[in-house]
């Protein structure tokens, strides 16, 4: 399993390349990358769980609502990718928030997840 968290570093990270010479910066970025899959593992793991004990075959994650077994943590991450939350302030008035409202599949698996924030309204 670890090996497969490991090769997820070579493809679904997206980012331009880094060099870097000080050890403790190499060092520092290995670290935030090992983080980055920990918490892919803690997502994927969470969710699969949830969906075990709630007797939830599968989430329709794929292209045109299709079914998914056993869903990748990219796969959730992509579908909350168009989320915004902003806050317009003005002098001392309070500001207004503005938040994306989340479709059904999205509220179902924040849920599920446990995630708490903005939209606990």
């Amino acid at each position: 399993m670890i090996e497969k968290r490991f090769g997820q570093l070579k493809t679904d990270f997206v980012a331009a390349p880094v060099f870097l010479k000080e050890v403790s910066r190499i060092q520092a970025l290995l670290c935030v990358s090992f983080l980055a899959l920990l918490v892919e593992s803690l997502l994927e793991w969470e969710l699969r769980r949830t969906m075990e004990r709630e007797g939830i075959a599968s989430v329709p994650l794929y292209p045109e609502g299709r079914a998914c077994r056993r869903p990748m943590a990219w796969k959730v991450i992509d579908l909350f990718e168009d989320v915004q939350r902003h806050e317009l302030s003005s002098g001392r008035r309070p500001a207004v928030v503005f938040t994306t409202k989340l479709s059904r599949l999205q509220r179902r698996l924040r849920r599920r997840l446990k995630m708490k924030g903005a939209y606990d309204t």
